[in-house]
């Protein structure tokens, strides 16, 4: 019980590695700064996996462990403590945000090594593992918020570490900025939700809720303003339409942030705050086809922009928008356990992708255009094939983790309680493009001639300490979905088995849209046998539009590589539309970026500021110097001059004295 009852160890533990770096890293060696860092995470994780272990011992009831440290605001009714829970969603967030934390420190000690700076980036690391973990075990709204603002303050330090490059300031800024605007109705959310269940803690809200009926279609209730609310913090924080225009922009930070951060485990916390929260979206439908609806589009809209990037960053900045739309798109249609399963094997294949582009451009010596690589393949033999087990899985091709959790939130999109066809045939499509565009990455990186110089670029292998953690997220990669896989021999799926509880013991009775269940020998006659069900898994429309993708993109890229250049000029319009990304960045430039800034240049400065404010404080200024400029001339040192004027006060004061006396 050791764990369960300090759980805050696992939080000091990082955020003591950032205090000690950032005090006293400038003047260690790098392997000091090393050792604090990854030691410091490395413990964290050592701390996740024996909580665990005393969880699934200790807890055989499976009800969530809740521990209240100390009392922390108190305002009127307002009463928040400092209190952490573990319950099974947050097992599993915390052992991926620490483990693919671990590795990706792991790979910084090689990555970062010849950069300015290096105790500044492991002390922000640190720091943001330590928000991010306490945003994972938080067991009110107000501690999530905490550790909700902490990670997009890191994210906004980190896509700016090298400050001295504009175009990383801006992206920072940006990051900010735009984060800042979900937040915003997130923390109106959080009020509305206090104002409504006057607490702020989990259990406490979920059962008072767990007594409001559902809502309906045709009625927005509390829940649905307070549920989307919530989510407009989400679509901020995890890059969805329309606020997704950060993420592509933060790849300008070092590649293992984009891992780490914009892959991995940031971007996710949306996704992780709609599962968390699925007592209320689950009474309000309205706000979980909201949540329906921005995962589809954006699955799509940002896979059709990946077609035609040729930078390998921004490629997997605009997957990872996408994919982050499938796990929203399994939250609206209520199969949350699939869309944390796709958020877990997400952060091995899209952590692994990042982490092996950025071998790819240490090997390249900083080059990003997949145009001006190819013929890496045997080059760097590693990164290559740890990279093609990624795109694999991320394209679902059977037996790799992408598969398993992609085919449950397409099933669930298709035939679930909350089914949609266009939703379903929206993800359909974005998996086919998905496919498409990650096997025309790895085919324009690895395959055909080389398109630098070679007497110039001397392309070598990265170091052990950059290439292990690439094995060991490959070995993920192909592993972690096999969770799920007893599931397609009609056996029990043992990751939506062991997620139970969390999404069930708050659940409605009767879902809203859920059509009555065959029963009996009627609902037997139709269910598929184990073998059948097997081949219909690997043989089905997600497989297939997979398997087409592949194809499509040897075709274009190995088969035919001049097809795509006359394609590009006889689709010039669409494929300059999808190039420029829609123009979104102009059209937010022209219509609220310039119109705020002349707004605040032109009215709030010059007018309010300079000639209002400044003019009020100024003359008033100017006013009393005039006034004591006349006054002093009074003082002119003449004795006569003082005479006359103490001649013209008495007589003064003598007729004043004289109008008051008749007066009365």
């Amino acid at each position: 019980m050791f764990l369960l009852d300090h759980l805050w160890i696992i939080l000091a533990l990082p955020l003591a590695g950032a205090a000690i770096n950032g005090l006293f890293g400038k003047r260690w060696p790098k392997s000091a700064v090393n050792s604090v860092a990854v030691g410091a995470v490395s413990l964290a994780f050592l701390a996740v996996a024996e909580l665990v272990r005393e969880f699934v011992r200790l807890r055989p009831d499976q009800i969530p462990y809740f521990k209240n440290y100390f009392p922390w605001m108190t305002a009127g009714p307002l009463h928040v403590d400092f209190a952490l829970q573990v319950d099974q969603l947050s097992i599993v967030m915390l052992l991926t945000v620490s483990f693919v934390g671990m590795l990706i420190h792991i790979y910084s000690t090689g990555y970062m090594a010849h950069e300015g700076g290096y105790y500044r980036f492991f002390s922000y690391l640190n720091l943001f593992m330590f928000f991010m973990l306490t945003l994972v075990l938080a067991a009110n709204v107000v501690v999530m918020f905490v550790g909700w603002e902490g990670v997009g303050l890191c994210s906004y330090l980190l896509i700016g570490f090298w400050f001295l490059k504009q175009s990383a300031i801006n992206a920072g800024k940006k990051a900010f900025i735009v984060t800042r605007i979900g937040d915003f109705g997130f923390t109106v959310g959080i009020l509305l939700l206090f104002w409504t269940f006057r607490s702020v803690d989990f259990g406490t809200i979920f059962a008072k809720a767990a007594t409001w009926p559902a809502e309906s279609m045709t009625q927005v209730g509390t829940l649905t303003i307070i549920c989307l609310l919530l989510f407009t913090g989400a679509i901020g924080k995890s890059a969805q339409l329309p606020l997704y225009v950060w993420l592509p922009d933060a790849m300008e930070g070092p590649t293992p942030v984009s891992a780490l951060i914009h892959a991995a485990t940031m971007v996710t916390a949306g996704v992780y705050m709609v599962a968390r929260m699925n007592p209320l979206f689950s009474r309000a439908p309205i706000a979980m086809l909201a949540v329906a609806i921005v995962g589809a589009l954006t699955a799509f809209y940002s896979a059709t922009i990946g077609l035609v990037q040729t930078d390998i960053k921004k490629v997997l900045a605009y997957s990872t928008v996408s994919q982050l739309g499938y796990m929203f798109l399994a939250c609206g249609v209520g199969a949350y356990a699939a869309g944390v399963f796709h958020l877990m094997t997400h952060a091995f294949f899209k952590g692994l992708l990042f982490l092996a582009a950025g071998s790819v451009i240490h090997a390249m010596g900083g080059e990003q255009d997949m145009l001006k690589m190819g013929g890496l393949r045997k080059k760097i033999p590693v990164t290559y094939w740890t990279m093609f087990i990624a795109t694999l899985a991320i394209a679902g091709i059977p037996g790799f983790a992408g598969f398993f959790s992609k085919d449950e939130i397409l099933n669930a999109a298709g035939s679930g309680p909350h089914a949609n066809v266009w939703l379903w045939g929206l993800g359909l499509v974005a998996a086919g493009l998905t496919s498409f565009y990650m096997f025309r990455l790895i085919f324009l990186t690895f395959f055909g001639q080389p398109r630098f110089d070679e007497h110039k670029v001397h392309v070598h292998e990265s170091p052990r300490n950059m290439t292990v953690p690439l094995i060991i997220l490959a070995i993920l990669s192909t592993a972690g979905g096999w969770f799920a896989a007893p599931h397609l021999m009609r056996g029990t799926d043992c990751f939506e088995s062991f997620l139970h509880p969390v999404f069930a013991t708050y659940a409605p009775e009767h879902p809203v849209g859920q059509e009555e269940s065959l029963s009996g020998a009627a609902a037997s006659e139709l269910e598929p046998g184990p073998g059948m069900e097997l081949l219909h898994a690997v043989t089905g429309p997600p497989v297939i539009v997979g398997i087409l993708g592949l194809l499509l993109a040897w075709w274009f890229y190995i088969k035919r590589p001049e097809v795509p250049k006359r394609l590009a000029q006889s689709l010039r319009g669409p494929y300059t539309l999808l190039l420029n990304k829609y123009y979104v960045d102009e059209i937010y430039l022209a219509l609220i970026v310039r119109p705020l800034l002349w707004i605040s240049t032109n009215v709030l400065w010059h007018v309010m500021d300079e000639r209002v404010i400044d003019g009020t404080v100024n003359g008033a200024a100017m006013v009393a110097r005039e006034a004591g400029g006349q006054v002093r001339e009074l003082q002119s040192g003449n004795a006569r001059s003082y005479a006359t004027w103490v001649v013209f006060g008495a007589v003064g004061f003598t007729v004043l004295m004289l109008a008051l006396w008749m007066v009365r």
